[in-house]
């Protein structure tokens, strides 16, 4: 699964505390987040930074549904988990017996193969102690770190039904024409802001 299937599955209320998150506390992230993907777009990041902000987040979220945000969904949510949530990381480390810097980030190499039973008393220990949404998001993620994913993770994240994201699959909405993972340009306001806000104040 690429990382923007997994934004259109992922509960919309883990995206807000991304971003909730990354705005409280790495403001720079969220404000780089923001601008990249408004130029993804064809957009001013000031068309999305006057909105309030849960319309940002839901716009934010919005466009890393699609094909082309992907580089930067997955960078998202690299940055989330190491930063904000390194009790889950280091669980699924220690379990699989991964190097880690005490901090949940791997050091050295990724490991050729996963063991069933061990992954499965890992996440089996991760599930009884974090949010499940969250440990959902997490081994999806995972498994992305290495190309075709680990045999045993793909097995367990197609059949135990505690993985589970938060919503079904949306239908495609592009509109007829445009090409794979693409979608047309939003329309933006023809008045430019005199000034561009600061997302640095608080709303």
């Amino acid at each position: 699964m690429k990382p923007h299937e997994l934004f259109k599955q992922v509960a919309p209320a883990i995206v807000a505390e991304l971003f909730t998150t990354f705005r409280e506390e790495e403001r720079e992230v969220y404000k780089s987040a923001l601008a990249s993907l408004a130029q993804s777009r064809k957009l001013r990041p000031v068309f999305i930074q006057k909105k309030p902000v849960v319309e940002q987040i839901a716009w934010m979220h919005k466009t890393l549904k699609l094909r082309g945000s992907d580089t930067i969904g997955e960078h998202l949510l690299q940055v989330w988990f190491m930063k904000f949530q390194q009790p889950l990381l280091i669980g699924f480390c220690d379990g699989m017996g991964i190097n880690h810097n005490g901090e949940g980030s791997v050091e050295g190499e990724l490991p050729a193969e996963m063991d069933a039973t061990k992954l499965k008393e890992t996440v089996d220990g991760l599930y009884a102690d974090f949010n499940p949404k969250v440990v959902s998001l997490y081994l999806y993620l995972f498994n992305l770190q290495r190309p075709g994913g680990w045999d045993a993770l793909t097995d367990m994240l197609a059949n135990d039904g505690r993985i589970v994201l938060g919503i079904d699959p949306e239908p495609r909405l592009e509109p007829e024409g445009a090409s794979a993972g693409e979608a047309a340009p939003e329309a933006e306001p023809e008045a430019e802001p005199e000034a561009e806000p600061d997302v640095s104040e608080e709303e």
